[in-house]
């Protein structure tokens, strides 16, 4: 067995021990940033050179191929991102920073694991890894909001996660294997049954909650209003990102069309089904609140719903199509420089205002004109106005939809797309037309400003020049069809 494969993971694990350590020897904290930085891009060159690389090791459960070494890179570049504009944020937890960035560290782990799961078991565990970080991160201002946003986390992510474990016990118990390729061949040799495709509704419903769909959504609005805004951050893009990537895994290798076509009309319709009521609850919503980081949150919930918009088409369309995969993967990478541009000003604005209701970032634009340019320009892009990435992420996952006999659910899509403009251009309003409380610049550091510069850059480049990430998902999913 080839540990090499494994160096993206195992730098990041031992980064974090080393962080961790290093906390209780230093008294300038600072270094644990650029450390965890360090690391995180250390992994993302072994990543890059793994490009091109497949193979499977520990007896089938890891597998190493161009999908699973996408996420790896997203993961890395997303917690990167988010350490950068943590610097100002963590001195509300200062004598908890080591714990603080070596659980963000911990977290990546799980989730690349996750994107390179082949088996059930080894799936469950990535999850749990990346998901118990998460829970005490959520939980790390130790105040009221925060204490209760991380106690609802942690009870109904352990009911989402006995959902999904008793799921993936229905499927064992009767393919009587936990390897997809396997379970694979037993639906193909055997068939479906009731059995199955409860077991496959529960897998979803464990699923659910990781994506944030509904009917699986209801902690998100407490949690991200509760928990630390960078924590906030990274939950609403790494999370998803994660729990879409095992998705796309277990329903193409497990049940997809190449399997058994009409089990993948199945799942597919289940898909679309919650795709469309994810979006339009998520939406509508986001469209009374006043705190933005709860709008944030019903707005997560509806970007999980066009995503679905490409898992349904995975499920109707024909297994030699890659767009329909390759379009989720795009709009992943597109969402997550989108959404951690936006959340990275409104630390820097919420830390010096001491709020977070919508009002209170009026006249942002004269105190911080940066900041504001940066925000406006990613809720424009959540929006999907040209020319950034965010309009061609829903332009290439609602053509995947409208290929794939799903118009209707594209039609809801752009409805929804339409009500969303209203509560992101009602931010962007308020920031450059509403009168400012105050007429105090509002500070922010440089690695927080170099965060929001690499991930507008990023969005704008995606929205100009589409072709090198689009081919990254085409290849990264090709391999699913050879």
């Amino acid at each position: 067995m080839n540990l090499g494969v494994l160096a993206p993971e195992l730098i990041v694990f031992i980064t974090a021990i080393v962080v961790i350590l290093l906390d209780l020897a230093i008294k300038r904290k600072g270094i644990l940033a650029a450390v965890s930085i360090a690391g995180l891009l250390v992994a993302i060159l072994f990543s890059a050179a793994l490009w091109g690389t497949r193979g499977v090791v520990f007896n089938r459960m890891l597998v190493i191929d161009e999908f699973a070494i996408f996420f790896k890179v997203l993961f890395a570049a997303a917690a990167i991102l988010v350490i950068l504009a943590s610097t100002d944020y963590v001195s509300k937890f200062q004598r908890f920073q080591g714990e603080y960035y070596g659980l963000i560290l911990l977290s990546v782990v799980g989730m690349t694991l996750m994107a390179a799961t082949a088996e059930l078991i080894s799936i469950y565990i990535s999850l749990e890894l990346a998901s118990i970080s998460l829970y005490v991160l959520a939980a790390f201002l130790k105040d009221e909001k925060s204490s209760e946003a991380g106690l609802k986390y942690l009870l109904l992510g352990a009911i989402a996660s006995a959902v999904l474990l008793y799921g993936m016990a229905l499927i064992f118990g009767l393919t009587g294997s936990t390897h997809l390729t396997d379970i694979a061949a037993a639906v193909r040799t055997h068939g479906a049954s009731p059995v199955l495709l409860l077991g496959i509704i529960f897998m979803v419903a464990g699923f659910g909650f990781k994506i944030a769909s509904v009917p699986f959504q209801m902690w998100v609005p407490d949690v991200y209003e509760g928990a630390p805004t960078p924590v906030t951050a990274y939950l609403s893009v790494a999370s998803k990102a994660a729990g879409f990537a095992v998705i796309v895994r277990v329903f193409w290798h497990g049940f997809g069309p190449a399997v058994a076509g009409w089990l993948a009309l199945d799942w597919g319709l289940l898909f679309a089904v919650l795709s469309a009521v994810s979006m339009t609850v998520g939406n509508l919503a986001a469209l009374s609140q006043t705190n933005i980081k709860r709008m944030l949150g019903y707005s997560s919930i509806a970007q999980a719903g066009y995503i679905m918009v490409g898992l349904a088409a995975i499920g109707f369309g024909p297994a030699t199509d890659p767009y329909a995969r390759s379009g989720v993967l795009f709009f992943l990478a597109s969402y997550t420089l989108t959404n951690l541009g936006a959340f990275i000003a409104i630390i820097a604005i919420t830390k010096e205002t001491g709020s977070d209701l919508i009002e209170d970032f009026a006249g942002a634009a004269r105190r911080a004109p940066w900041l504001a340019l940066g925000l406006a320009f990613c809720l424009i892009s959540l929006t999907g106005i040209p020319p950034t990435a965010g309009f061609l992420a829903k332009f290439y996952i609602f053509n995947a939809g409208v290929s794939n006999n799903l118009a209707w659910l594209v039609l809801i899509g752009v409805i929804n797309s339409v009500i969303a403009a209203y509560y992101y251009l009602r931010v962007v309003k308020m920031v450059y037309l509403g009168a400012p409380k105050s007429e105090r610049p509002i500070p922010s550091s440089g690695p927080l400003r170099l965060a929001m510069s690499l991930a507008c850059l990023g969005v704008l480049f995606i929205g100009i020049i589409p072709a090198y990430v689009l081919k990254a998902a085409v290849d990264a999913i090709n391999l699913f069809t050879r």
